[in-house]
């Protein structure tokens, strides 16, 4: 098989969540702790930083990668979904897995991964940890796939846990309440290793101090340890002016993440860093740093973050997709000048609808459409239920039709046009 026969074969052969949605969530690590162990169980042969969260996993993921290779260090990074090409999700020092070293392993564990019946999430897992062994990288950071407790990669022992941020999601599978979803995440928090919580709150705090104290881990809450004071646009970054409470330190970071909630992802990863300083074995200078977090998007390859697709006239896209994320990216759409806002908007079948659409903003057009998977929510439908609460606007069939219509209808130097309500939507974007 060639590389796309290859990756039409996953696709087609393992339950995937991007395409079935919860029917592709397998509880349990007995698959792939068998598939490792037939691996020669490969995760243990260099260090591995864990990340769960409801939002913020990936831009804390490719900061600390940023920072690590500014450090010295082959660094893997393990991420999902991918926007453009599968092999986005496994990188080593920024570069994706070959197609090659893809069609290379599919040909040689076909056979067995069909037999244990893995996921397509697990058959992922697998593949980067076996890629990472042999691409002698010294610090994963590996990014769970949906909640942590029975995530596919709960099964590392890492040097440091990370947990973002807890908001209501996929709740069919994970809980309906914050505290339950706390619960899931809390799962990757191991004996003796260190944890960091982005964001504090006191339903899910109270998940994460009883597991920490039961485990004898170490808990840090980013947002009791640094804050930032002021932050300000700085050429092609954002100036975050931080600041430690406990003693008044102030340091000065320039992200070349531009959305304004990353806000909140500078002060989990800054505080990461801290620990990983101090309580692991690994050795980052000030240097490594500032200069991993100034280049994060060139050093790792991040995508669909506030980024810029036009400027005549200004296409912005963002992949926040459930409401803990969308309020954020509506914050950051609200804070643009304009004459008349573009909204180009597409979403999954399970969306909460009823969190999501009271979020949006009201002062728009929008033109509703389905991403290329199957889980979109055709856009007709999609129409119907914004509609029904009074927002105004038409339906294209698929994300490249919308984006045309949107260029057609904005004037090229007033108006603002934001594309996304789903990651798959951003992914066509991206391929516009």
């Amino acid at each position: 098989m060639n590389y796309s026969q290859t990756t039409k074969f996953l696709f087609n052969s393992f339950p995937s969540y991007q395409n079935v949605g919860p029917g592709a969530y397998k509880e349990g690590l007995q698959n792939i702790t068998e598939m490792c162990r037939r691996l020669d169980n490969p995760q243990r042969n260099y260090f591995t930083i864990h990340i769960a969260g409801t939002n913020g996993k990936g831009s804390v993921s490719h900061i600390l990668a940023s920072v690590l290779q500014q450090a010295g260090y082959c660094v893997g990074l393990f991420t999902s979904p991918h926007l453009v090409d599968f092999r986005e999700r496994i990188r080593v020092n920024g570069e994706p897995i070959s197609e090659r070293e893809v069609v290379a392993f599919v040909k040689k564990h076909k056979e067995e991964m069909v037999s244990l019946g893995l996921s397509f999430f697990e058959m992922t897992t697998a593949m980067a940890f076996q890629h990472f062994s042999e691409s002698d990288v010294e610090v994963a950071i590996i990014e769970t796939g949906l909640g942590g407790r029975l995530d596919s990669t709960n099964i590392i022992k890492p040097i440091l846990s990370v947990i973002t941020n807890i908001g209501l999601e996929h709740t069919a599978l994970l809980g309906s309440t914050i505290g339950e979803i706390a619960f899931e995440k809390a799962g990757i928090i191991k004996p003796d290793v260190p944890v960091v919580v982005g964001e504090s709150a006191p339903e899910s705090n109270e998940v994460f101090d009883r597991t920490a104290q039961e485990r004898g881990s170490m808990l840090v809450y980013a947002d009791r340890e640094w804050e930032v004071v002021e932050s300000e646009p700085s050429g092609e970054f954002n100036r975050y002016h931080i600041q430690r409470p406990r003693d008044g330190r102030t340091q000065i970071l320039d992200l070349d993440l531009l959305g304004i909630y990353q806000r909140k992802n500078i002060i989990t990863a800054r505080t990461a860093i801290g620990v990983l300083r101090h309580y692991t074995p690994l050795n980052i200078s000030t240097r490594a740093l500032i200069e991993g977090v100034r280049s994060v998007v060139a050093t790792t390859g991040l995508m669909g973050r506030w980024q810029r697709l036009g400027t005549s006239p200004r296409v912005y896209c963002d992949t926040g997709h459930n409401a803990h994320g969308l309020k954020e990216v509506v914050a950051q759409i609200e804070a643009q000048q304009f004459r008349k806002l573009y909204m180009i908007i597409g979403m999954v079948s399970d969306k909460d609808f009823d969190a999501v659409i009271p979020l949006m903003p009201r002062n728009a057009y929008y033109i509703f459409t389905a991403a290329s998977v199957a889980r979109s929510l055709p856009a007709e439908e999609l129409a119907a239920k914004f509609r029904a609460e009074g927002f105004e606007g038409e339906v294209a069939p698929n994300v490249h039709t919308a984006y045309r219509r949107a260029i057609e209808l904005a004037d090229p130097d007033e108006d603002f046009v934001f594309v996304g309500g789903s990651t798959f939507v951003v992914a066509d974007s991206l391929s516009e």
